[in-house]
């Protein structure tokens, strides 16, 4: 049994001459804003807060950002500005406190000596020998 499917199903039709529905709605949008603040607002405020309205809508209807259209764009960033944000800090308890060598194997009142290993030459010499060695069988 043949079936036939849909291809190109991504693809918005075009009902508004060259314009999506989509397309011709920002663009509307962006024009009866753009007619509102040419008429109640004085001439010269009038101009400057058209051509940014004006930008918006046209970048709405055909600007794409990555090949995704530029209001996905305008929604991750109103999402991100207005949703609340969580910041934890945990202090981390110091864990072994070791006598300073250098006072004999007496621990001194105050201080906090950390332990850090330390690798010595020959424990370094076998890393990287053994890092070297597990490159090579892997390549």
């Amino acid at each position: 049994m043949v079936y036939k499917v849909p291809q190109f199903i991504e693809v918005e039709d075009k009902i508004f001459g060259p314009l999506t529905f989509k397309q011709f709605i920002y663009l509307a949008g962006g024009a009866g804003a753009c007619f509102v603040i040419w008429n109640f607002v004085p001439k010269l405020l009038a101009v400057f807060l058209v051509l940014p309205v004006a930008a918006f809508a046209l970048c709405l209807a055909f600007y794409r950002v990555n090949n995704r259209p530029f209001v996905i764009l305008v929604e991750s960033y109103l999402r991100y500005k207005l949703a609340g944000r969580l910041y934890l800090w945990r202090k981390a308890p110091v864990k072994s406190q070791i006598s300073n060598p250098s006072a004999g194997g007496q621990s001194t009142k105050g201080a906090k000596i950390v332990y850090m290993p330390v690798l010595s030459k020959s424990k370094l010499k076998d890393l990287a020998w053994s890092l070297d060695v597990n490159e090579n069988i892997n390549h």
